[in-house]
């Protein structure tokens, strides 16, 4: 099974930079988009849903803003959207799919960079992922939470990490919460199962010369279940062609 994660910075943006070519010609089964910016009714199907997809999308109430969406070949037996809890779920940051054999859900993890509240936000919707999690693992269902998790986890995952200690993505509580993840919960970083170089990141910023340079972060993961530790085949993050800020995440599943 090969599933495709990417934050577009805005779906119709990502349209307009053939994000959609490159997608059809991927034989996905699974995309997962974070960041849609766009309410489900300003999308022109015949633009933003490849003929043999389903399409779901959890929107934010603010226009412009959030959203996150997945697109599968498979039509779900369930979709979830949110988590139940508004304050998270008004900013359109979950959508989860149950495929029958597997589930996939699409996560967008807020940034705390803009301010002290957002950032203790984030805090907040990390502690409350915790029982999420605990359900999840509960199904015995292999599942994978692709997203923007907006926190890269160790110094290989991040150029400048001497001069990022401080900055939110980079914290040592995130950090740390995310080291909890993959040792106490059992959970799998996925492309690191397959791909252990340094510089290989999926996300860099607009300012400076940080994408010529090279000087990213990887904040996009495929976070799975543990019984799908040894079933990562191959991963790439593709970086021929600039959709967005960030750069689609793919990773092939024998499942």
């Amino acid at each position: 099974m090969k599933i495709i994660t990417l934050n577009a910075n805005g779906i119709r943006a990502a349209q307009r930079k053939g994000m959609f070519e490159w997608f059809e010609k991927q034989q996905a089964d699974v995309l997962c988009i974070q960041e849609t910016k766009a309410q489900l009714h300003q999308l022109d199907p015949k633009l933003f849903i490849p003929q043999g997809y389903h399409f779901y999308q959890s929107d934010a109430v603010k226009k412009g803003y959030s959203g996150v969406s997945i697109y599968s070949k498979h039509e779900p037996t369930k979709v979830q959207y949110g988590l139940g809890w508004d304050e998270f779920d008004h900013e359109g940051r979950w959508i989860m799919v149950d495929l029958g054999h597997l589930i996939v859900a699409s996560l967008y993890l807020p940034s705390g960079s803009a301010k002290e509240e957002r950032q203790d936000f984030k805090y907040v919707c990390m502690e409350r992922l915790e029982p999420i999690l605990d359900e999840l693992k509960a199904t015995d269902k292999p599942f994978v939470i692709c997203g923007d998790w907006n926190i890269a986890h160790k110094k290989i995952d991040i150029k400048n990490w001497r001069g990022n200690q401080k900055n939110s993505g980079f914290l040592p509580e995130e950090r740390e919460w995310m080291t909890k993840l993959f040792g106490e919960y059992g959970l799998v970083d996925a492309f690191r199962e397959v791909d252990d170089r340094e510089g290989q990141y999926t996300w860099w910023s607009n300012r400076g010369q940080a994408w010529a340079n090279n000087t990213g972060w990887r904040i996009d993961y495929h976070i799975t279940s543990a019984c799908l530790k040894n079933k990562v085949k191959s991963a790439e993050i593709y970086k021929e062609e600039r959709f967005s800020d960030h750069a689609p995440l793919t990773i092939e599943y024998d499942v």
